[in-house]
């Protein structure tokens, strides 16, 4: 049997949603697992160069997890990677490839796990929830964990989602999660604890709704955002042009990416983007997404 694993690109934070708040966006990996005489991993597009090709690849090491927990030894598979997420964009790219892992082991183990057991694991290995809750639910996730177990909530509806057009703006800039979360203060100020709380409720909202209008004015951030976008050349800027394009903006994750929001295409807000990243010598890509209210596929031939 051969399985096929479809992921959707992911975004979190999304502004003042710290660590809590990841949308699902219409960009998918694609990996085709086909049993085996030998081990073979091929890689195609984002990250085919950079990332490996063997046992050590986060994808097989998700799988085996799934299989340490079935007592049961993982079998000789072909893996075809299709990429096209990009790699350390803060677009989700670990997470899709931990979710990968996962659903795949479970659908060669007849569905050993649930999709809780399935998103506690993801969230036990990736070391947070909000990208691989999002990943695997699809749309708007909200996500925490409460006595070590993940409670993730899915908000935004198909009702919406047409009247959301995303502009993800990626500038050619290595910055390590390690190095985005190093650079977080330990304690925040009481106000800026209440600044967020507020705020994310109204993005959560707005979002639901629709209503980009309200989002453009809630978006703000002062927990991550201020000590992060100064390391990254240009970002302040291009955060500030997509504003002024009528656009409602945040960090896509820890960064480097811009996300941008918007009633409609237009092209206009990613390219105002991308002139403030190149003014600071970076150069940059520029993705016109829709929301994916569906999460992670499995498809078995």
């Amino acid at each position: 049997m051969k399985i096929k694993i479809k992921v959707p690109a992911t975004s979190a934070n999304l502004g003042p949603g710290f660590d809590a708040l990841g949308l699902a966006l219409d960009l998918w990996n694609e990996t085709e697992f086909t049993p085996a005489d030998t081990f073979s991993l091929r890689i195609e597009g984002e990250g085919a160069e950079r990332l490996a090709p063997n046992p050590r690849n986060l994808i097989v090491r998700s799988m085996q997890k799934v299989y340490d927990a079935a007592g049961k030894q993982m079998p000789a598979l072909e893996i075809h990677c299709l990429n096209r997420i990009p790699l350390g964009a803060g677009l989700g790219s670990s997470a899709a490839a931990i979710i990968t892992g996962l659903l795949a082991a479970n659908a060669l183990l007849d569905s050993f796990l649930s999709n809780d057991e399935i998103l506690n694991l993801a969230t036990e290995i990736e070391g947070h929830p909000d990208n691989v809750a999002p990943a695997l639910m699809g749309g708007l996730v909200v996500s925490t964990m409460n006595e070590g177990e993940v409670i993730g909530h899915k908000i935004v509806g198909t009702s919406h989602d047409s009247s959301l057009h995303v502009t993800i703006v990626v500038p050619d800039f290595h910055f390590p999660t390690k190095q985005a979360r190093a650079v977080l203060p330990k304690h925040v100020p009481m106000k800026d604890a209440i600044h967020n709380i507020s705020r994310a409720v109204l993005v959560t909202e707005a979002l639901h709704d629709g209503d980009l209008d309200l989002l453009a004015k809630v978006m703000d951030d002062t927990l991550h955002q201020p000590y992060r976008l100064p390391l990254i050349p240009g970002a302040r800027e291009a955060m500030d042009a997509a504003k002024q394009a009528g656009a409602a903006a945040a960090l896509s994750g820890a960064g480097p990416s811009l996300i941008a929001f918007a009633s409609k295409r237009d092209s206009g807000i990613g390219s105002a983007m991308k002139r403030e990243f190149e003014s600071a010598g970076l150069s940059t890509r520029v993705f016109e997404l829709g929301v994916s209210e569906e999460g992670a596929k499995v498809e078995r031939k």
